[in-house]
């Protein structure tokens, strides 16, 4: 994905992983996805978000950096390193993220929020790094937005079925007082705001960008991959209320379906960025 602009705002991606190798697919995440179901939607699919000859999805975890006129924003902070995990790609990982943040001009002391959409392990790992035996926050002077109902949900858990990622990667947050939780469609600025989209987590948030006349929704994962668009029913694994997850997923789409409303999926592969369109009695995501 290129850097993205309108009006004020910009918006550019920092990749932790990506591939048909950097989630768990299929199966595993998307029970419910057969052949029937995905057939009619590999035309538009492929080559970007599945490959072609092994017909396997692709899927990327990403963090965006939002510019507003205002604030810099980091949505999603993705695995992180040297956390202990269930998942052996995600195991104890060395990777270059802040680094690679740092090429792209943005420095941890920089930051002015950190959003994660919700508080499952691929959304908060570089909340904190380890120093001197303990985790503290990545981003020192930021201030780390969690809905409420997504923190009550999680405060009396250490973690899941990846590991303690509540405790490596959010009670620290909350503990030094950097932890900002808020309610429905919350402010930022006047050109960024939270737009509640639950289901998959009980305060599951997408962010709404606006300036110059434009619009942009980072997605989070009401929408986890791009055939979602076209198979909307289909729910991943990890939804806590997959009723609600297809409801609010359904209204998405038919809310921003044929609009000019740029669409970025927090798991979609490069290009990342596009529109939903029409067709039929569905829709697929327009690059």
């Amino acid at each position: 994905m290129k850097q993205i602009q309108f009006g004020d705002v910009t918006i550019f991606r920092v990749v932790e992983l990506e591939g048909a190798n950097s989630h768990r697919f299929s199966q595993s995440l998307f029970p419910e996805l057969t052949e029937e179901v995905l057939a009619p939607h590999r035309d538009w699919l492929a080559p970007h978000f599945l490959e072609p000859e092994t017909g396997k999805l692709v899927m990327s975890i990403h963090s965006f950096v939002v510019r507003t006129r205002h604030h810099t924003i980091l949505v999603d902070t993705c695995v992180g390193n040297g956390k202990k995990r269930n998942v052996p790609i995600w195991h104890m990982r060395e990777g270059p993220f802040l680094e690679d943040l740092a090429k792209a001009g943005v420095q941890p002391d920089s930051v002015d929020y950190v959003l994660c959409t919700h508080l499952h392990v691929d959304h908060v790992g570089w909340n904190t790094r380890l120093v001197d035996g303990r985790w503290v926050p990545t981003f020192p002077n930021a201030t780390y937005l969690f809905a409420q109902k997504e923190w009550d949900y999680w405060k009396d858990k250490d973690g899941d079925g990846f590991g303690e990622i509540i405790g490596d990667s959010v009670r620290p947050i909350v503990e030094a007082n950097l932890a900002q939780l808020v309610e429905g469609e919350h402010g930022i600025d006047d050109e960024a705001s939270l737009l509640p989209t639950p289901g998959h987590t009980p305060g599951h948030v997408s962010l709404r960008l606006a300036s110059g006349g434009r619009e942009a929704i980072i997605t989070g994962d009401m929408l986890h991959h791009p055939f979602q668009c076209g198979a909307p029913e289909v729910t991943s694994s990890f939804c806590v209320d997959p009723d609600q997850s297809r409801a609010t997923r359904k209204a998405f789409l038919e809310r921003y379906a044929d609009s000019d409303t740029t669409i970025l999926g927090t798991h979609f592969a490069a290009p990342t960025a596009g529109r939903i369109r029409s067709a039929g009695d569905r829709w697929k995501f327009q690059v």
